[in-house]
Formats: C-alpha cells, sequence, structure tokens
C-alpha cells in the first residue's frame, strides 16, 4: 500500500513551503490516505495518522488501517492534491551506503585521489539531520541561504516501527514499515567548510529534505528482493529534464536490515524513525564534478526543476528557489575569560 498526507486544497504542483500541523498553507487541512488502484486517495478514519497507526502497531496496523479505507467511498486523484512528506519522522539517520557514491565525493569536496579509506568499510558511518524540514513530492526548495553550490542527493529511505536496542538485522527486519524516496540538499560549499570543523554537518545539510512522495509499504517491494537481501530498484536523478545519473539501490554496501542493526547498536531506534541509504552512483552533481575534475554540470540554481525516480516507489520534483531573508550569522566573543566570574 501507498499512503500519502495531503492537503486537498492545495496547489497541484510545484509552490509553497511543507506543512506538518492541521492547517496548510494554502488554507485548506492535512489529511491522510491510501492511494487505490483508481490513483485515487482514499482518506483514512478520522483521527488516524501514519505515525499513529506505526506507533500502534507498526506495519500490521498500517496494512489494517488502509484495508478498511479502501473499502469506502473514494478521494480526490492523487494528481489534484499537494503531496506533503508522508510522515513526520521522530529522527533522521543519513547513511553513505553506495562506495561509488563516496570515492567520486571525495574526490570533489577534499580533493582526495586515493581510494576510499578503509575505514569507510568497517561500518555504515551515518549523520542525524533535521526531521523538522521534510518538504513534499512536488514542493519548491529554497536554496540554502550563503551557498553557490546547491546539490542534490538521490536516495531511498526505510521506515521503521518499533522499538528495538541491540538488534541483529533479523530482528530488524520485523520492524521495517516501509519506504520512501529521500533527497538530502546540500550545500556543497557551507558542508565543505564545516568539514574542517571536528563535528560533522550542520547548515549545508538542514535546511530541506524532500521526501516521498508515499510511504510504500515493505510487502509491496518484497518482488524486488534479491537473494542476499537488497532491494533491486532502479534509481534516478534527472536536472531540468536531463538525466544526471541511474543505480540501483542493490549497489548499498550494506542492507537496510545492517543499518538499523548498526543504529541501535548500544542505542536505541524508536517508531518513526527514518534511516536514507545514502546518494546512490551518479545521484548528486558533486560526485560527477570529483570525477570530471570541472563542475559541469552547474550547480543548481533557481529555476531549476529536480526530478528523483525510484522504481516501485514514485517520483519527487521540486523547483529550486531563492532564500527567504535570514538574520546575520553570530560571530563567536574572542578573548572570553577563562575561568568563572567573581
Amino acid at each position: 500500500m501507498r499512503f500519502a498526507r495531503y492537503d486537498r486544497d492545495g496547489a497541484s504542483s510545484f509552490g509553497g513551503a511543507s506543512s506538518f500541523g492541521g492547517a496548510s498553507s494554502f488554507g485548506g487541512t492535512t489529511r491522510v490516505g491510501v492511494l487505490g488502484d483508481d490513483d485515487r486517495l482514499h482518506q483514512l478514519a478520522a483521527g488516524q495518522t501514519v505515525e499513529s497507526l506505526i506507533e500502534r502497531g507498526g506495519l500490521g496496523a498500517l496494512l489494517e488501517a488502509g484495508t478498511a479505507a479502501l473499502g469506502a467511498e473514494p478521494g480526490p486523484p492523487v494528481a489534484d492534491v499537494r503531496l506533503l512528506a508522508p510522515l513526520r519522522p521522530a529522527s533522521i539517520r543519513d547513511s553513505v551506503s553506495f562506495e561509488a557514491h563516496i570515492e567520486g565525493a571525495r574526490r570533489s569536496q577534499e580533493g582526495a585521489t586515493d581510494p576510499v579509506p578503509e575505514r569507510w568499510y568497517q561500518a555504515p558511518c551515518f549523520y542525524f539531520t533535521n526531521p523538522h524540514v521534510c518538504i513534499g513530492a512536488r514542493d519548491d526548495v529554497q536554496r540554502f541561504p550563503g551557498s553557490d553550490l546547491f546539490d542534490l542527493e538521490c536516495e531511498v529511505g526505510v521506515v521503521y516501527g518499533s522499538h528495538g536496542r541491540n538488534l541483529t538485522p533479523e530482528q530488524a527486519a520485523a520492524g521495517i514499515v516501509g519506504y520512501t524516496i529521500f533527497n538530502d540538499w546540500s550545500a556543497r560549499d557551507i558542508q565543505r567548510l564545516e568539514g574542517q570543523l571536528p563535528f560533522g554537518f550542520f547548515k549545508g545539510k538542514d535546511g530541506a529534505h524532500t521526501v516521498g512522495p508515499f510511504l510504500v509499504t515493505a510487502d509491496e517491494l518484497e518482488p524486488y528482493r534479491t537473494a542476499d537481501g537488497f532491494l533491486d530498484l532502479t534509481m534516478r536523478a534527472s536536472i531540468n529534464g536531463e538525466l544526471l545519473g541511474e543505480d540501483s539501490l542493490a549497489n548499498m554496501a550494506w542492507t537496510f536490515e545492517e543499518l538499523i542493526s548498526f543504529a541501535s547498536r548500544g542505542s536505541a531506534v524508536g517508531p518513526t524513525d527514518l534511516l536514507a541509504s545514502g546518494t546512490c552512483h551518479g545521484g548528486c552533481l558533486t560526485e560527477i564534478w570529483g570525477r570530471a575534475g570541472q563542475r559541469v554540470p552547474p550547480p543548481l540554481v533557481p529555476g531549476d526543476i529536480v526530478t528523483c525516480e525510484v522504481e516501485g516507489i514514485g517520483v519527487v520534483s521540486n523547483r529550486v528557489v531563492d532564500p527567504d531573508p535570514c538574520p546575520p550569522i553570530p560571530v563567536a566573543r574572542r578573548g572570553q575569560p577563562r575561568g568563572p566570574r567573581h
């Protein structure tokens, strides 16, 4: 099944920021539904949300509610609504699971010419990012303030559905709810500056994430599973209708179950956590720049339309726009006293 959050009174294509509240910026009301074979959205029962269903009973609760909704009167055609991010994740962990991507991105961001470092192969690294800036499948995305090297990242996110700690991959598999497209928008110039500090990414990564168009339940994608546990889904990234890159999700270096297991190691995962695959080969500009030795294609600018397509999940397509006015960056006070004031 395919679950969606949507604004029935909203725009049907580009325009507007994401809305996580009950009232949207278009004056409508956020609804939750499941997509039928007729390409119409069938609204869930009053009070049901993707988050509440996952927290109540994971995949089983979603499928039960979705089946009931499909038996009721259909709602609007999906083409006529504004799709929001299909859920509000409790947290987002973004991994770097494609070997080809890390090799090309290191050349671009770090000027590295050596092979992928051995340390990368030892564990599926990830960073935490901002769950409050998830935008919908056809929303505008604001270029991050102060960035001239704006970029996309075509990824897939897995949504988890239960509490777990120190999970094995086999245990993690039982808690998977479904999958969605995840575009981790990135300001490469800001990211490069942040890389000079030992703290990880912050403003180069936390301005927007496209999530959608639907949350596709795990059972729908089982036919794509390979013998070694990967999902063989074709992934494509395009800019202004021109193909940028294509890959298979099966080229991940770790399965989603292994990503979840590692995330829970000495820690915990919980309902509605989203864990992303990392960028597929050819799924962003910086990787291509690293291999070409030049910034061709050029960085994203306002007016560009970026599309990510994943077999079995759908298509998201966002237009880049100028950022809203922002306050100035506060700078540190130098030479502060080292001890307590008296």
